[in-house]
Formats: C-alpha cells, structure tokens, sequence
C-alpha cells in the first residue's frame, strides 16, 4: 500500500509584521502563524525575547528568501531601566546579583548618555543565543558557568531619553544595528553610573523596513483565521464540503500580508517585462533597460507587474539572478 505524503500548506509568500505579545517565545510565534494561515513555510527576521513584546516580523513562504535583508536592517527599542540592581540576565527574568542604594541623576544619565552611541564595543549577556565553543551561552549560564563572551563591535545609531517614572525607572529609546543587545546597554550603563541596573521592559517599536502601521496582533490574526474555517454541508467522508474557493476563504487572512518584494527596499528595483521575467526565472541573465537602471550593482532585484522576480547582481547592463522567486 502507498504511504501518503504529509500534506503540505498553502503557498502562500510575504511578509506578517507579527506584534508579538508578552510572555510568547520568537519560535512559537512563528509556529502560531504559520499554522493560523496554513502556510508552507514560516521564519522569523531576528529573535525577540519572550519577556519583550513588539515587532517580530514573520516571513511565509518565498519571502523566508529575503529574511537576511531585514535581519541586516535598523531596529528601534523602547525599554525601562529599573536602576539599583542588577541581575543574572540583565532582565526582571534573572536573580539579583549586585545591588546599591544609589540612585543616578537625569544630569549624570544625560552626560553618560554620549557614550552608548556610534560604534561602541559591547559584551553579550551571559544569558544569550552566543555559541561558545559550539554550546548556547544561556545554555551554560543555565548550569552555573561563568562564561568569558567577548565584546563584539556594535552600531547605536541614536539614544534617547524619554521620560522618568520615577527615581527608580527610566525610559529609553534606541536605535541600532543588528547584533546589538539592549540588556547590555542597560547593565552597563548602570555599571558606569556606579548604581546598577536592569531591563523591566523592553518592546521592539521598529524593525527596518518595516512600519508600526503594518503591525497586526495576534487577535487580529486569529479573527481573520476563523473566517476561513470551512463552511457548509458534510461530504460521504463526514468533511465539510465549503463552496468558497481557497483565495475566498483566506481572503481575510491573506490581506493582513506584506509583500515579499517590501523586505528589499534597501536594494536597488528593476523593472522587467513579462518575457523577461519568464527568461530570469529559468535561471538566465537579461540586460536591463530604463533610463533609471544601474549599469552595475553588487545586488539589486527586478520586478515584473509590480512582483518581485528575482535578487541578483548587474554587470556592465546585465542582470544575473542568483534567487528567483515564483510568480505566484
């Protein structure tokens, strides 16, 4: 007897600008909503801690393609500094560690604030997906070690103060490349201050290319899955048998997508005809016209009918795709 195949999910492609709630790991976010919309395929662009909430943008299907582009992109962080002690983990997770009674000035943070932007040298937290010598830090950290992770160079590109709760709690915003780790920025700065302190909240604002008009929660996610639920009279088999097609049925979820082609704003676009686009797709460079198109270019990506085809590299005119997409 033939063994069936496991049944695979929708093609679907894009990207879900997820906004992720607290308390809910970056892996099962991504199981969430690759099962809320049936899809093939799901990843995420960049890990956001369970005890953070915010932008976790989620791509499905072709566009897990893209996800290094929005990895390499800005990301914006609204975070709480609770000052007086510092912690295991560098958040509210952990134990205390060191403690003080001093309590830093909005002149002495103000002041300090200068050094924490540009490139900056930063020590990962103990607790961190860093591998040392092929294990996860946090693994390790977990058993009692005490792990020597090097500073690594990172970017700031701006450091805000944004307001006082009180004399205990400070809120910022941050600006930075990818790498960086806010709890770090936290820990030290309490060291520098000689007071201590540590994350107690930490949202993701913004992650490059990305918008907060695109966010979407995971309400809104699961109201529009239910629509899709099939609807109608049993079949011989006991199943539903729903006379809406599959686009009509996901019509409500699928609309909640961003396109694949928004992740590689940071690329230079390419227009190309439907010929063209037929000739990329196989695997074959074409020249590329249009007052506008680069003669060379380390990467760029074409589109056809406003559908991203291809990423690929122009020399002297000519394109030559090194990841096609499917025009679906």
């Amino acid at each position: 007897m033939a063994r069936r195949g496991k049944k695979k999910g929708r093609p679907i492609s894009g990207w879900v600008v997820f906004d992720k709630p607290h308390g809910m790991g970056s892996t099962d976010a991504v199981a969430k909503i690759k099962w809320l919309f049936k899809a093939d395929k799901a990843g995420h662009a960049g890990t956001l801690d369970p005890l953070a909430s915010g932008m976790l943008p989620i791509a499905l299907g072709e566009a897990t393609k893209t996800v290094p582009y929005v990895m390499d992109g800005a990301k914006v962080y609204r975070f709480t500094v609770t000052w007086g002690e510092e912690r295991s983990t560098d958040d509210l997770e952990g134990q205390a560690t060191k403690t003080s009674d001093l309590r830093p000035s909005d002149e002495q943070v103000r002041t300090l604030m200068p050094k924490y932007t540009g490139v900056i040298m930063q020590a990962p937290p103990q607790f961190s997906a860093i591998k040392i010598a092929g294990e996860r830090a946090y693994d390790l950290a977990r058993e009692g070690e005490t792990i020597d992770i090097p500073e690594r160079e990172v970017e700031i590109g701006r450091l805000d103060l944004i307001e006082w709760l009180d004399e205990r709690r400070t809120v910022f915003e941050v600006e930075c490349g990818k790498g960086t780790y806010v709890r770090s920025l936290a820990r030290d700065m309490g060291r520098d201050l000689g007071c201590f302190g540590h994350i107690s909240e930490l949202r993701r604002v913004e992650v490059e290319p990305f918008t907060p008009d695109e966010l979407v929660t995971l309400a809104d996610l699961e109201a529009a899955a239910a629509l899709a639920a099939p609807v109608g009279e049993p079949g011989e088999d006991g199943r539903i048998i729903d006379p809406r097609s599959e686009k009509e049925r996901f019509s409500a979820i699928d609309a909640l997508v961003v396109d694949t082609g928004a992740a590689l704003d940071c690329l230079p676009q390419v227009a190309v005809s439907d010929d063209a686009a037929t000739k990329i797709r196989l695997g074959n460079p074409v020249i590329v016209r249009g007052r506008d198109a680069p003669v060379e270019a380390d990467e760029a990506c074409v589109t056809a009918r406003g559908r991203l085809v291809a990423i690929g590299a122009i020399e002297a005119g000519m394109f030559k795709p090194k990841r096609v997409f499917a025009g679906r």
